[in-house]
């Protein structure tokens, strides 16, 4: 589309459409991956009774189990965190705090929302390496 001949209103309406059309996006998507965790949930649930388990016992292992981190740790004073880098490019770290670009950048491509907990949280387990001393 050719913007140079629209109206600073034009422009400012295409703007809120297309702003609009992002929410709206971004909604479809949330419900999408709801269903889909649920879609999931239940067939591990019956995964878990096909087996012949019962379902708390294997809840059980999987928290028991997510305490276990994996992965060298960097020290800061007494805390260690576990230090994150990108196979593309070894030289983009990431430790915690705030996120760097390159990583939101990243985060965006795969069509990832860096503001999600969730959408981080599945971008490192998912992109990332742990870093080896």
């Amino acid at each position: 589309m050719e913007y140079a001949n629209l109206s600073v209103e034009e422009i400012r309406r295409q703007l809120e459409e297309a702003e609009s059309k992002q929410s709206e996006l971004k909604r479809a998507l949330e419900i999408r991956r709801r269903e889909a965790k649920k879609e999931v949930a239940q067939e591990i649930r019956e995964l878990i009774q096909q087996r012949g388990y019962d379902l708390t016992e294997i809840v059980e292992l999987l928290d028991a189990k997510k305490s276990r981190r994996t992965g060298v740790r960097k020290s800061s004073g007494s805390r260690q965190y576990i230090e994150y880098f990108d196979p593309e490019n070894p030289e983009n770290v990431y430790v915690r705090g705030v996120l760097p670009r390159w990583m939101k950048d990243k985060m965006t491509e795969k069509g990832l929302d860096h503001s999600s907990k969730e959408d981080r949280d599945t971008f490192k387990k998912s992109y990332l390496q742990v870093k080896n001393a």
